[in-house]
């Protein structure tokens, strides 16, 4: 009985460590009773979530529960939709992004995103990371040549195509192109790298080698992720959003939500009783 005792108080001391270590990280996105309309539907009710710094943050639920129009309002991606309105707050690191003056273009730049299919220009490896530095006035051919190997080695693909860098991207695996897109993201150093479903067109050794690279990379960047797989989010997220009807049903570290969720509904998704 007194074995059984001292290891639910570690247990309970771990979480308590834990608790605290998530409690101490800096906000990077606040979102304050955020809603959000496509014409006349209702996609986002009342969402109210906080994202930490140097964690990976899944975001998982059945189709058209909101998921990914969630993390496209993050970078205002979403308003490339004409009839989108909102209302509420989201605040980046500290600052509302629909506030006068903040500038998209200024938001994309530390907000990234990596799309559900491999997305490459059609151009060669090299242009395909060199872009977003050019964009922002880097011209010289010795900083780029730093920036497209800093990038490629970040994402975990330098050594795939160092000898082929002038090559088209087209001639790449789906796998590696998605680790393409992933460094085309990191070349302008972003803050929050969001992924709406990013393996979900690769084959397991490529989405094995994504995952892989999504946990090395949250030492420096914070990572958004949207996911039907579950499993996915349970392997490599530190906290979990469980989305439905537009709404968040619940919110918490990730081991929690999935042995122990405190509704019913998030239970009766993660054992497959919905979905």
């Amino acid at each position: 009985m007194i074995q059984v005792q001292e290891q639910a108080q570690k247990i309970q001391s771990n979480e308590t460590v834990q608790a605290a270590q998530a409690n101490s990280k800096n906000t990077v996105f606040e979102t304050k009773n955020f809603d959000l309309w496509y014409g006349q539907h209702h996609a986002l009710k009342n969402i109210n979530l906080d994202i930490k710094e140097n964690e990976v943050t899944a975001i998982i639920g059945p189709s058209g529960c909101g998921k990914s129009t969630y993390v496209k309002t993050l970078n205002r991606m979403i308003e490339l939709v004409p009839i989108v309105k909102t209302s509420g707050e989201i605040n980046y690191r500290g600052r509302n992004i629909f506030g006068s003056g903040y500038e998209v273009e200024e938001l994309r730049t530390q907000v990234g995103m990596v799309f559900q299919k491999p997305n490459p220009f059609p151009k060669s490896i090299y242009d395909n990371i060199a872009y977003g530095p050019r964009v922002h006035g880097i011209k010289n051919k010795k900083i780029l040549d730093e920036i497209v190997e800093k990038s490629l080695r970040g994402a975990a693909i330098w050594d795939d195509v160092k000898d082929r860098l002038h090559q088209n991207a087209y001639g790449l695996s789906g796998g590696q192109q998605q680790r393409i897109c992933i460094a085309r993201c990191l070349a302008v150093e972003p803050d929050v790298i969001l992924m709406d479903e990013p393996t979900s067109a690769l084959d397991p050794i490529s989405t094995l080698k994504v995952e892989e690279l999504v946990q090395e990379l949250k030492a420096q960047y914070s990572i958004i992720i949207v996911t039907h797989n579950m499993q996915q989010a349970a392997r490599i997220s530190d906290k979990t959003a469980f989305f439905l009807n537009g709404e968040v049903i619940e919110f918490d570290q990730t081991d929690k939500i999935f042995s122990t969720p405190a509704d019913g509904r998030t239970e009766d998704y993660i054992s497959g009783r919905f979905g």
